[in-house]
């Protein structure tokens, strides 16, 4: 699981569609999500510190929670499905047990935001659905794993079985 935090929110250029677009911490990898208009304008009003006169959906749905004795912990973007990103919202009860309620990524981002819960991806998701955001990065990377590769010999390959022997007689 990789931890994420909410970029911001952009339109699709092509259909004008709201996308909430997610990063890691090291802001190397960003994943777009590709959401409504209602969640985006939740979401755009946590952002901007917007306040309303009464609760909105997910205002309402953490006193919701709240007030039957539960916490939100975490969410997590756990899987996509044909462009369809499917989410987990994990509470927690006064005892320590876990409950975990299936929900739409930009539910449980919007929800998220607004309590400073962290939000997870999972390795599958972002490599299905993430872009690269530091190619300059990128690149050193690779060439530095190029530059490792080519430098091995197959005698570090021979001492590492021989020290792998090693440790497994001495168990």
């Amino acid at each position: 699981m990789i931890e994420m935090k909410v970029m911001g929110i952009a339109l699709d250029t092509r259909t004008g569609s709201p996308i909430v677009v997610l990063h890691d911490k090291e802001n190397r990898r960003a994943l777009p999500i590709w959401i409504g208009s209602a969640e985006a304008s939740s979401i755009i009003r946590k952002i901007e510190n917007l306040s309303v006169t009464r609760p909105m959906t997910h205002d309402l749905i953490i006193s919701i929670i709240e007030k039957t004795g539960y916490k939100i912990t975490k969410v997590e973007i756990n899987d996509v499905e044909k462009d369809t990103y499917f989410a987990t919202i994990f509470l927690e009860d006064k005892d320590g047990n876990e409950i975990e309620i299936d929900s739409r990524p930009s539910d449980a981002i919007a929800i998220a935001i607004r309590i400073d819960a962290p939000i997870y991806v999972t390795a599958n998701v972002l490599s299905n659905g993430s872009v690269s955001t530091d190619s300059a990065k990128d690149a050193q990377e690779a060439e530095e794993f190029k530059n490792f590769v080519q430098s091995i010999k197959p005698s570090d390959f021979a001492r590492l079985m021989k020290d792998n022997d090693h440790h497994e007689s001495d168990q």
